[in-house]
């Protein structure tokens, strides 16, 4: 009878530290110190410079069209150094992603990241 009472106590012990396996990594995630993290901050710096994106003719007259997601890393100084596409046709996130390369920020006191969508209207 013992030993039945103790294997019922550690598989039920098991199943409670399964329960308490996941609350427990939320917790220590929250708490995680903040220079694990990439030393940026989200923004919405002003546009001090901006070129349009190139919109290939065939694209256009095709009707092809769309909104393109980016996300842009800036510099303090205001520079843009790296271009993510989030989301959109490949040709227009390329074309778009060559024309925020070359825009220019409003100074800030610390490296941002900005979230941009451009739109692409053949009409």
């Amino acid at each position: 009878m013992r030993l039945r009472f103790t294997h019922m106590l550690e598989s039920g012990s098991r199943c409670l530290s399964y329960a308490i396996l996941p609350l427990a990594l939320c917790l220590t995630a929250s708490f995680a110190p903040s220079s694990l993290a990439q030393n940026t901050e989200r923004s919405s710096r002003k546009v001090v410079f901006s070129t349009k994106p190139n919109y290939p003719e065939i694209l256009k007259h095709a009707q092809v069209g769309g909104l393109v997601r980016l996300k842009a890393t800036v510099l303090p100084n205001g520079s843009v150094t790296n271009v993510e596409t989030i989301g959109g046709n490949p040709i227009l996130a390329e074309n778009a992603t060559a024309a925020v390369k070359k825009w220019k920020y409003a100074p800030a006191p610390t490296q941002t990241v900005e979230d941009i969508s451009l739109v692409f209207s053949p009409h």
